[in-house]
């Protein structure tokens, strides 16, 4: 392994701020016990995530009820307040197991996922205690398995293609998954005694291409979900359909209850008055609105302190819900959110839980705007402009690309943009086409054939911040993590005058062999991403930077954590490696024990400095 030299390249003072920042705590993905007295919640405070539980009224500590070596994802309260269910990721990888344990700390037992060729994904508790449903994958496809977490036995409920579980039926006798490859999802209705599965929203229909989110209605006559419909101005906004079901359980012809041409619904909850909760995604911003489920009308918006709800749980009585909130300037924290009844007068309170970590200091931190540009072809872009303090003009600039390419660069807690603004260079944070947040016609215009289309993306976007007066000719770099860390790769071979520098974290470095080491399951899932890693494997060539680096001449690191199953470490290793032959200035760092995703605080701040410091020595 080869750790970039740093020393001496970026002042103590922005080494500082940057392990300030990067080490700044959260908590996240809240779930509230049925008595709405507690809340667990996964947090890093001891610098890995840990399950924690504490009270609402925050009278008592945080409780950390995992194990000191576990690295936690997510956990789901039971419905008899009796379990905690919760996912663990072993040594950093994304090969999940299912754990339990009780409220109290006792009981804690893995009930799934002692295979390591195994990956548990989380589904929901049923009605009937102490049974949990889930996905299980043992390879490309993947089965619902109902799980007694009492005796740990357990039951195949569906198989047949990749099934994502997001409804039991309270009989138990149906279920609705989620099913089909990236950009083609949608839901379908199970018969667990037969097997039979069945479309929802027929293919050829309005949603038939995307839908996911199902859930049955508390009365069992119709299902719910969410998909994107066509609108009368070409939007394919993702709005909550309604499909009923007759008496024998067929479904009929779907409907939609309530959607905007502004925004996607993120997420929604019916409620037992009568109202649906609804989370907007409008211009990567989270609006609230409680809306009538007969009708769509609007009742009322509910306000936010954060512009970002990632995560949320609602009361079982449906009067108020602990969200988790994040901004520029805050990292992930928990809200008490007092959503009242469905009466159009009530105002609504938002209360942060005193629990929550400690803010970063506001005089070390920048507030994002949303910037709008255009593609050279047309096409509306957008997004998020970190300048410095006291910068106006052309300015060192980092241009840092999401991951996915389904992601969406949104107003959230950003270390690293912060840190690399407190370094004094502005970063510019894109939505290039194939993005999410702008409907699902949007978000395939970067799909196998289309994916040239989203290369040039980067160029525009160049050009535009040089026209604009926000970079400065020759100064600017290329950051970015997953997929867009190989989208750095790619235009750092593609046009190796354009930047100055770059920065890979767990990006591909070539689609033939991420293909042939990632997941089964994410392999699978891909082809229709990026294409068929047979019938396209030339194609595959072309568009892989591993097939070009004798152009690149610009500085590059490349970051991975060792335990990456997803785009597997090799990925940067062997990048490293070509890179080096030819003589190019490369380092790679190697994050121990992390997987796709950096969650170890030590390992944060370390790719966070050694990020900063790149940029601050080459720009």
């Amino acid at each position: 392994m080869t750790r970039p030299d740093l020393h001496g390249t970026a002042p103590d003072p922005t080494r500082s701020v940057a392990a300030d920042l990067a080490a700044a705590a959260g908590t996240w993905c809240p779930a509230l016990a049925p008595d709405g007295e507690r809340v667990a919640c996964v947090g890093d405070r001891t610098g890995r995530p840990r399950l924690e539980v504490t009270t609402l009224d925050q009278r008592t500590p945080p409780v950390v009820l995992s194990a000191p070596d576990q690295e936690v994802v997510s956990v789901a309260w039971s419905p008899d307040g009796a379990w905690l269910a919760y996912l663990v990721s072993p040594g950093g990888s994304i090969c999940a197991e299912l754990w339990v344990v009780r409220p109290d700390g006792s009981g804690r037992r893995r009930v799934l996922g002692d295979d390591p060729r195994t990956t548990v994904f989380a589904g929901g508790w049923t009605a009937h205690p102490g049974l949990y449903a889930c996905t299980v994958s043992r390879g490309a496809e993947a089965d619902v398995v109902l799980v007694d977490v009492v005796t740990g036995t357990a039951r195949t409920l569906a198989t047949g293609g990749f099934l994502a579980v997001t409804a039991v039926a309270p009989d138990g006798t149906r279920l609705l998954a989620r099913r089909g490859p990236r950009g083609w999802r949608h839901v379908v209705l199970v018969d667990v005694a037969t097997g039979r599965q069945q479309r929802l929203v027929p293919a050829d229909a309005p949603g038939g291409r995307q839908s996911e989110d199902g859930r049955f209605a508390p009365d069992g006559r119709a299902v719910h979900l969410r998909a994107a419909q066509p609108g009368p101005l070409g939007e394919d906004r993702t709005a909550l359909v309604a499909v009923p079901l007759s008496a024998a359980g067929e479904p009929g012809e779907a409907r939609v209850v309530v959607g905007r041409r502004d925004a996607d619904l993120d997420g929604y909850a019916v409620r037992a008055d009568g109202t649906v909760l609804c989370v907007w995604n409008a211009d990567g911003s989270t609006e609230l609105e409680l809306r009538r489920l007969a009708d769509g009308e609007l009742v009322r918006r509910i306000p936010l302190p954060q512009p970002v709800m990632p995560g949320w749980s609602m009361a079982a009585d449906g009067s108020a819900l602990v969200a988790e909130l994040t901004g520029p300037g805050a990292p992930r924290s928990l809200h008490r959110v007092d959503l009242g009844d469905g009466g159009a007068t009530r105002t609504a309170r938002t209360t942060r839980l005193p629990s929550s970590p400690r803010r970063p200091d506001p005089e070390l931190l920048t507030t994002p705007v949303r910037h709008h540009y255009r593609a050279a072809d047309g096409l509306a872009l957008e997004g998020w402009l970190y300048r410095p303090r006291g910068v106006a003009g052309p300015n060192r600039t980092v241009v840092s690309f999401h991951g996915g390419p389904e992601g969406q660069e949104r107003p959230a807690w950003s270390p690293l943009a912060q840190s690399l603004a407190a370094a004094g260079i502005t970063v510019f944070a894109p939505n290039v086409r194939g993005s999410g947040g702008r409907g699902a016609a949007f978000m395939g215009l970067d799909d196998v054939a289309g994916r040239e289309a989203s290369f040039t993306d980067v160029v525009d976007t160049v050009a535009h911040l040089v026209e604009a007066g926000i970079a400065a000719p020759g100064r600017v770099g290329a950051h970015g993590w997953s997929y867009g860390g190989y989208l750095t790769l790619v235009a750092l071979t593609r046009w190796p005058d354009l930047f100055a520098a770059g920065v890979s974290l767990a990006g591909m470095s070539d689609l033939r062999t991420f293909f042939a080491a990632t997941e089964p399951w994410m392999a699978a899932a891909s082809v229709t991403e990026y294409g068929d890693p047979v019938a396209d494997r030339e194609m595959l060539a072309t568009i892989s930077p591993m097939t070009s680096f004798a152009r690149l001449r610009s500085p590059v690191l490349l970051a991975h954590g060792d335990r990456d199953t997803n785009v597997p470490a090799a990925e940067s290793v062997q990048a490293h490696q070509a890179l080096t032959a030819l003589g190019g200035p490369a380092e790679l760092l190697l994050l121990p024990g992390e997987g796709h995703t950096v969650v170890g605080r030590e390992n944060v701040v370390a790719v966070t400095e050694a990020t900063v410091g790149w940029f601050d020595r080459w720009l």
